[in-house]
């Protein structure tokens, strides 16, 4: 790597991250190129050089932020097999998104994107590999169930998502996240409950086997 590529990636680096900390701290209507770039310490033309404009720097920042939540996510889930570790993953992500700012990232461009059409395309096809990630957790624990056939794995990570999105929203009024986590302490009440609903319907696992097979 030559000086001048080391210093290039240095400096996108350092607006991605500024990138970041401004949109969480002052939302999409108080992001610049003048605001993303005094944090950065470098020349607000640095963001048009490096990405072509503000948005597609942000949208950057929530890339290099999905990757990395969506790592350390792959690794909370890998164990899960229950609907009580289910419950308690979620949790703990829910919690672990809301703390790193990274629920406000995604959400702050979903709302920019309603009155910019450009947008929508760019932040819904970020959102995809977090639903096919939400459907493939839940159908590793409950496909092949009665409550798969209730409620499938693909209709949940919907609701999963939409609650995602409308809790960091609610936020503002929950300063305490005392109604936020009531939900999931119903959610855990639940879980053991619906364990007769969570029992594998005859055929599932041979009928997976054959499939890999």
């Amino acid at each position: 790597m030559t000086a001048d590529t080391k210093n290039s990636k240095d400096t996108k680096d350092r607006l991605v991250e500024a990138a970041t900390t401004v949109l969480k701290a002052h939302g999409y209507g108080g992001t610049s190129a003048r605001t993303i770039a005094k944090e950065a310490g470098v020349n607000s033309a640095l963001v048009f050089y490096h990405f072509g404009g503000v948005d597609q720097l942000l949208l950057a920042a929530l890339d290099r932020s999905s990757a990395e939540r969506m790592a350390q996510h792959g690794a909370t889930v890998a164990e899960v097999r229950t609907l009580e570790e289910l419950a308690e993953a979620a949790t703990r992500i829910y919690r672990d998104d809301l703390d790193g700012g990274h629920i406000t990232l995604f959400s702050e461009l979903v709302a920019a994107a309603v009155a910019k059409p450009e947008l929508r395309e760019e932040v819904s096809k970020r959102a995809e590999p977090w639903l096919e990630f939400i459907e493939s957790t839940l159908d590793r624990v409950i496909g092949g169930t009665p409550l798969a056939r209730l409620t499938p794995p693909r209709d949940l990570a919907n609701a999963a998502i939409t609650f995602y999105l409308g809790v960091n929203l609610f936020t503002v009024l929950d300063a305490d996240r005392s109604r936020t986590e009531s939900v999931f302490a119903m959610v855990k009440r639940l879980a053991p409950r619906a364990k007769l609903l969570t029992m594998r319907l005859p055929g599932r696992r041979n009928g997976a086997r054959r499939a890999a097979e």
